[in-house]
């Protein structure tokens, strides 16, 4: 691996020998996993994906939320972290979103980072409703939030988040105003959705699954292009009657401070890799319905680049204002 590498280890300051021997080194203390979210799915993946590798590379992992900004304030911390394997990022594709929602993030998202793996993805978002709301369709919702004084809200883990777009998505394509109400995170969002606070939101599995199946939210659609296996009787919100209102359910990756050595950032995806074939981490992204994937850090970044681009156009067409 190191003899791979040797082209990009070269064009670093530090002499070869010396990054080829704190490589082999490492890990030899605690990493730090930052998500910059409260509690919510990109936490869940950090916590369960974190204790394989803490059992794999024999050093704790520990994960630390620093919630704030959409994400913006944990991942400044990690950008400003010395890039060394120990800070890193575990965060949500509303990474990618971030770039169209703000005129100035206080980082670069395509270069000061270091893409090292996709960790996992859902195929779809739920488009869920408190069982008060008395709506059992799409459609229903619609016409309930489009009588004037229904006084309809949704929420989002923040600002820019990729739920706050979907369900602005859904406001421009239906013609409606439901009002929409951010939240420092996925957790604080969800609690007052279940809790009557709110009355509508667009969740990702891993958040509002064990909530449907409990019968604490309603759901109405699915946003991926065919129906969830896990839950056959929702209707894709094309059929529903939004042609084209298709979105996958988000990815959540790692990432490194850009300027960690390549042979950190190969062995790091590496472990993440053998993380996500072990029984004990496919047992617990199961019933949360989340697909691992393991990409090579090249194939990530692509990817990432793309998803700017791809959220820059749904912004626009959401008619959301940058702030």
């Amino acid at each position: 691996m190191l003899t791979r590498r040797s082209a990009l280890l070269a064009s670093l300051s530090a002499p070869l020998w010396s990054s080829a021997a704190f490589a082999q080194a490492y890990p030899s203390r605690a990493i730090r996993l930052v998500v910059p979210f409260s509690a919510g799915a990109p936490d869940t993946v950090a916590r369960i994906i974190g204790q394989q590798l803490n059992v794999q590379l024999g050093q704790p992992v520990i994960t630390e939320n620093r919630p704030g900004a959409n994400g913006v304030t944990g991942t400044s911390e990690v950008v400003k972290s010395a890039p060394d394997g120990y800070t890193l990022l575990v965060v949500s594709s509303s990474f990618a979103v971030n770039p169209s929602i703000y005129r100035k993030l206080p980082y670069d998202p395509l270069h000061d980072l270091e893409p090292v793996t996709a960790i996992c993805a859902t195929e779809g978002y739920i488009l869920v409703v408190h069982p008060s709301v008395p709506a059992t369709t799409v459609q229903e919702l619609i016409a309930l939030a489009r009588k004037p004084g229904s006084n309809l809200s949704y929420g989002s883990p923040g600002v820019g988040n990729t739920l706050h777009l979907t369900g602005a998505l859904l406001n421009a394509r239906a013609g409606t105003d439901m009002a929409h109400v951010p939240y420092r995170g996925a957790g604080p969002a969800i609690t007052d959705l279940v809790g009557g606070q709110i009355q509508v939101m667009f969740v990702t599995t891993p958040l509002g699954l064990a909530h449907i199946q409990a019968g604490r939210l309603r759901p109405l659609g699915y946003t991926n292009a065919h129906r969830a296996s896990f839950l056959p009787n929702v209707p894709t919100m094309e059929e529903a009657g939004f042609p084209g209102f298709v979105l996958d359910g988000g990815w959540y990756g790692l990432f490194a401070p850009a300027g960690t050595p390549g042979d950190i950032v190969a062995r790091l995806h590496h472990e993440v890799e053998v993380a996500l074939k072990s029984s004990e981490v496919r047992e617990r992204f199961a019933p949360l319905a989340l697909d691992p994937i393991g990409s090579p850090p090249a194939e990530f970044k692509t990817f990432v680049a793309g998803q700017v681009k791809m959220f820059g156009e749904l912004v626009r067409l959401a008619k959301i204002e940058p702030q």
